[in-house]
């Protein structure tokens, strides 16, 4: 189902602000529940973290907030799993509230961290290299080292699992996409966890001299999610992909309502009509 337009306009006005680091749904933790497949949520209500299994241990994707990492940990042994079997650390883009615990799950779990290649400098720079955020105080957080450069395309394999790798730049340089096939009831399922189409408040997509690409990287975003088959539609924040309604309806039983191809395609093109709408009005045409 398409969220509503002015859902999204909220969530930019607060999303990338020093205020909304104290927002309830980004530090109320969610139930953990297992998505399809192997694919678990772990995160809070809005901060989007995802377990995938495997037989010779675990992947987590996002570490959200340093607040976050204890949740993170209660909701993947409330689900069965020990937090020390992370061997794998992946995230969605290196903005602070998807990858400011990465240095405390590396110290915890010995996990290998693993980050796109233009996102790089920002997470081992702890946001300072962030090209809108950089001199924010409120969006730098720990400096973490990186253990594996990922470039677009690349694979990340573990038991069996294959997670691929789409560079979707724009919100952040190396913002990554995740696609994974996962098996049910004899079927294949194509699972795409979005990265962030989304032109936060402030971004300059014309003239800006810290990104001066950032206009045709969100090009390239849209061509590359436009192109990616998906049955199963997640996100890198809950209010992307509906998880309030989708768990809801999960939990009355039926139907597995996280498959929603038609909400991932209405969900994209919501996105790119929003970022041309914006280069429309900075380009004054």
């Amino acid at each position: 189902m398409l969220l509503p337009f002015r859902s999204h306009l909220l969530m930019f006005v607060f999303a990338c602000s020093a205020f909304a680091q104290g927002n309830p749904e980004w530090t109320t933790n969610h139930a953990p529940f297992r998505v399809i497949g192997e694919v678990y949520y772990v995160g809070s209500k809005d901060l989007a973290s995802y377990l995938i299994t495997t037989p010779q241990g675990l992947i987590l994707i996002n570490s959200n907030l340093p607040s976050s990492v204890p949740l993170i940990r209660k909701n993947v042994e409330a689900l069965g799993f020990h937090f020390k079997d992370v061997k794998i650390l992946l995230i969605s883009h290196g903005h602070w509230d998807h990858a400011a615990g990465s240095a405390e799950i590396k110290r915890l779990t010995g996990a290998k961290y693993m980050v796109m290649d233009a996102d790089v400098p920002l997470v081992e720079s702890g946001g300072k290299d962030d090209f809108q955020y950089g001199k924010d105080a409120g969006s730098q957080f720990p400096e973490t080292r990186v253990d594996r450069v990922l470039h677009d395309g690349d694979e990340v394999k573990l038991g069996g699992v294959v997670l691929v790798a789409h560079k979707t730049p724009g919100h952040t340089k190396g913002c990554t996409t995740w696609t994974m096939k996962v098996r049910e009831e004899s079927k294949t399922y194509n699972v795409v966890i979005v990265g962030s189409p989304n032109v936060n408040t402030g971004y300059k997509l014309v003239g800006n001299a810290a990104y001066p690409a950032i206009a045709q990287d969100y090009e390239l975003t849209f061509r590359t999610l436009n192109s990616l088959p998906c049955d199963v539609f997640l996100g890198a924040h809950g209010i992307y992909f509906g998880l309030d309604a989708k768990f809801a309806r999960m939990k009355a039983g039926g139907v597995n309502p996280f498959v929603d191809p038609e909400g991932y395609r209405s969900y994209v093109a919501e996105r790119e009509q929003a970022f041309r709408a914006e280069l429309a009005k900075q380009t004054g045409r």
